[in-house]
């Protein structure tokens, strides 16, 4: 990840730059609405390219049986089209995370 600059409290901002296989630059930054230490965030997500279609995320770390559970809910979509984008990215990042969080255990 080429860039990734964070000021986690309630008003403050992050900006994360990824890289994709194919060598693209996504340029992603947003506002933290809501903070609740090790339970919840919920911030604005707006592209570089198109910051007029502003979204909302929102993360809740849910404890449970074996351990607690990821819960992530992204709204908010300008269009079908960004709603099923943003899955298909959402989806790939979280196997992703799942993959490293297996090794690291």
């Amino acid at each position: 990840m080429p860039v990734a600059e964070v000021d986690l409290h309630v008003g403050g901002r992050f900006r994360v730059q990824m890289l994709a296989d194919d060598g693209e630059t996504y340029d992603v930054s947003g506002t933290y609405l809501e903070v609740v230490p090790n339970r919840k965030l919920v911030f604005s997500w707006a592209w570089r390219s198109t910051p007029e279609r502003e979204s909302r995320v929102t993360v809740r770390i849910e404890p449970d049986a074996e351990g607690c559970e990821l819960l992530l809910l992204h709204e908010q979509f300008f269009d079908e089209a960004a709603r099923d984008a943003h899955h298909h990215g959402w989806s790939e990042a979280l196997v992703k995370l799942e993959n490293w969080l297996d090794l690291a255990a």
